[in-house]
Formats: C-alpha cells, sequence, structure tokens
C-alpha cells in the first residue's frame, strides 16, 4: 500500500482537539465515523498521533477490534498500562529497591509492584498518573469504539472515560484528549445521543474520505512509472475510486492488475480500471442479495425493518410488529422476533450487531447504501433467481 499523508487534516484536528479551534467542540471529544476500509485507522495512526506527539501530547491508541474476544475495558485499561511503563519504570526500581511496597504518585498510593499496571487503579486514576508523570497531555485515540457498547464493562469504561475527561480539564487547560472512531455511524451514536449515553451532548463527525488528492498522488506515481501512459485521465481514476466505496486497498489491488505486463488490457488502463469497479460493485451487492434471500420470512422481514429505519429501529413496538405480519403474511409475536434477531446475529459472518443495552443495528453499514440504491431505483426487494426455492420459518 502506498504512503498518503493527510497531513493537513491532521494538524486541524490536532487544534481543534487543544480547544484552540474558534468553534466546535472537539476538546470534550472527538467522533470520528467512516466506512470499514476507507484509510480510518491509517489515519489515526500514520497522520494523527504523530501529529500529536509533534505537538507533545502522550498518545494511547487502543483498537477494540485487535482482539473481538476480550472485553473492551480490558483493552482500554492495557493501553493504558503499557503507555505508563516507560515513565514510571525508574520509580518502580527505586521503590523496590528501597524496599517500599507503596510510593506517592502525582497524589496517587500506588502499590510499587503494580506500577505500569492498571490493577487496583481505576481508569481515571491511571490516566491522571499517566498525565503527571510524564508532565504531558495524554490522548486516548480508541478505534471501533462502538465496540465498547457490547458489554456492561465496556460502558462503565465509557462512563469512567468521560469522568476523567471532566475531572483532568479545565477551561483553557486540556489534559485529556479523547478521540473515538467507529466504521458505523448508526452505532457510534449510540455514544452521545441519549440522555443515558456516557458522552450525551457530543456531536458525530463524518470522517472525509480520501478524494482528488489522493487520486493526483496515485496519478503522480504512475506517471513516473510508466512516462508512457501520461496524461493520465484523473477524472475516471477518481469515478472508479467512488465506485470502489473510497477503498484504498480494493481500488489500489484492482490498479495493479490493470497495469501488471501480465493483464490483458488492451488499450487505456482507465477503461479496464472503471470496469473492474462495476464489477465489484456488482459483486458486492450480489453477494447482499444473496445473503437477504437466503433468510427466513421473518428474519428477512426484521432485517427490511432494520434497513428502513436505521437508527430510529424499535424491533418490538406495535408498528414493528405490525411491518413483519405485512411483510410475512402472518402475525409475529414478539418471541418470534427475538428468535429472529438472534438468528440474524449468530450467522457467520454476523448481519446484526446488538449492544449491551439490547439496542440493535446492522452489522455492516454498506447494506444501508444497498438497499437505499434498489429502493431509489424501485427495485426492493431482491427477487431469487429462478429457481430458487424459497425458504420457510418451520
Amino acid at each position: 500500500m502506498i504512503a498518503f499523508k493527510r497531513t493537513a487534516l491532521a494538524q486541524e484536528l490536532v487544534a481543534a482537539l487543544q480547544g484552540k479551534a474558534l468553534l466546535g467542540d472537539a476538546h470534550n471529544g472527538l467522533f470520528l465515523a467512516a466506512p470499514r476500509r476507507t484509510g480510518k485507522s491509517t489515519f489515526l495512526q500514520g497522520d494523527l498521533s504523530p501529529a500529536l506527539q509533534a505537538a507533545g501530547v502522550v498518545v494511547v491508541y487502543v483498537d477494540l477490534w485487535a482482539d473481538v474476544r476480550r472485553d473492551p475495558g480490558g483493552l482500554i485499561a492495557g493501553a493504558i498500562a503499557r503507555a505508563l511503563e516507560p515513565h514510571l519504570g525508574l520509580v518502580a526500581r527505586a521503590a523496590k529497591n528501597a524496599g517500599l511496597d507503596k510510593v506517592k504518585l502525582g497524589g496517587l498510593e500506588v502499590d510499587a509492584s503494580k506500577i505500569g499496571k492498571v490493577d487496583g487503579l481505576t481508569l481515571n486514576e491511571a490516566l491522571r498518573l499517566l498525565h503527571e508523570s510524564a508532565g504531558k497531555p495524554v490522548a486516548l485515540i480508541i478505534d471501533e469504539a462502538q465496540h465498547a457498547l457490547i458489554s456492561e464493562a465496556g460502558e462503565t469504561a465509557m462512563t469512567a472515560l468521560k469522568s476523567a475527561r471532566d475531572q483532568l480539564n479545565r477551561p483553557g487547560e486540556v489534559n485529556l484528549m479523547l478521540v473515538m472512531s467507529g466504521s458505523d455511524r448508526d452505532k457510534l451514536l449510540r455514544l452521545v445521543n441519549t440522555a443515558a449515553a456516557p458522552f450525551y451532548g457530543s456531536q458525530i463527525q463524518r470522517m472525509p474520505p480520501l478524494g482528488p488528492d489522493f487520486i493526483g498522488h496515485v496519478a503522480g506515481l504512475i506517471e513516473a512509472q510508466r512516462p508512457s501512459l501520461q496524461p493520465v485521465d484523473l477524472a475516471l481514476l477518481l469515478q472508479a475510486f467512488e465506485i470502489f466505496g473510497y477503498r484504498p486497498q480494493f481500488f489500489m489491488a484492482a490498479l495493479g492488475q490493470v497495469l501488471s505486463p501480465l493483464a490483458d488490457v488492451a488499450g487505456r488502463f482507465e477503461p479496464a480500471l472503471l470496469e473492474a469497479a462495476w464489477r465489484q460493485q456488482a459483486q458486492d451487492e450480489a453477494q447482499m442479495a444473496s445473503d437477504y434471500l437466503g433468510l427466513k420470512p421473518t428474519e428477512q422481514a426484521v432485517l427490511w425493518r432494520m434497513l428502513e429505519q436505521g437508527p430510529r429501529y424499535r424491533p418490538y413496538d406495535a408498528e414493528a410488529l405490525h411491518f413483519y405480519r405485512d411483510k410475512t403474511g402472518r402475525p409475529v409475536s414478539v418471541t418470534q422476533a427475538q428468535k429472529a434477531l438472534e438468528a440474524l446475529r449468530q450467522r457467520m459472518p454476523a448481519l446484526v450487531w446488538k449492544s449491551a443495552r439490547g439496542e440493535y443495528a446492522l452489522e455492516d453499514a454498506a447494506m444501508h447504501r444497498w438497499f437505499d440504491h434498489l429502493a431509489a431505483a424501485g427495485k426492493w426487494p431482491p427477487s431469487a433467481p429462478q429457481g430458487q426455492l424459497p425458504f420457510d420459518d418451520d
């Protein structure tokens, strides 16, 4: 994968997190939503983190999808503990050499054997200890933050981080910067959109996708390595990139194929790249249609309702039950709807996500775009190919 720096965007976000932007609330928490595989994690690690470090900030990065088997709260605590180790290692060794069981650090009495670990410390205390021992502000970047909502411990960790922010930050002084990213805006909204949400009142920002600057960079590399292809058609490259869903991995893979000396491409490569993009989109949509058609009628009705309602989806209210009955042709009880939702969660890969509070959302937000496209064209619901037998709930 080629390197493409987004320096200007990173600098703007650093200023916003520090409270230096004229407008905005990023200093109270920056919430970024971007579809999967559009370069979000690459930006957070390769652009935003170095920019924060250059501004004199200690950066703690944790990806809650790095190990989905571990509790999100434990992943966050572990990341903070690893950040503490280099700052407190000398203090811990000195305490142990002096035979001290406990030492005072940042106003906290800490077990010397546990310095660098979060055991025995709340997240609030650990972050304050990191800030005071480093003598710098701290930025905690949590990638795929919506994953914290799948467990009570994860929700508790989010609430603790909100408390830590409130205690460490003062007017005109930002000592704890929180960056939460997610690949699904609907799920990320659950951190901010109700009075019970840990960051109620904050706003979800859409992370700008890669665009013309990225395409210009790619075109420059092509022209430098293959002068015979000058000038590259930027408009066609950008159109292909948009069809690929602004996903650089898929775009670059297809580009490598059409530029390969082994490729059977006659004439210019740009039309071949555009054709590959349309082909990929058709394959993605065919897979989603196949997944939908492979469901039982009640599962289809439940998924249809979720696609149509988005974040407004309520699985068991009277309107939802009426919708299920209308689409299946028979009454659907709350228990039957629950079983359908659980079946959608247990599929491999899962089609439905559930929070610890019993809220439901689509696992892959791309299904919303697929549904909107078909609905706008008057082609919803998808129809089974001729000869395919319909499934029955029984």
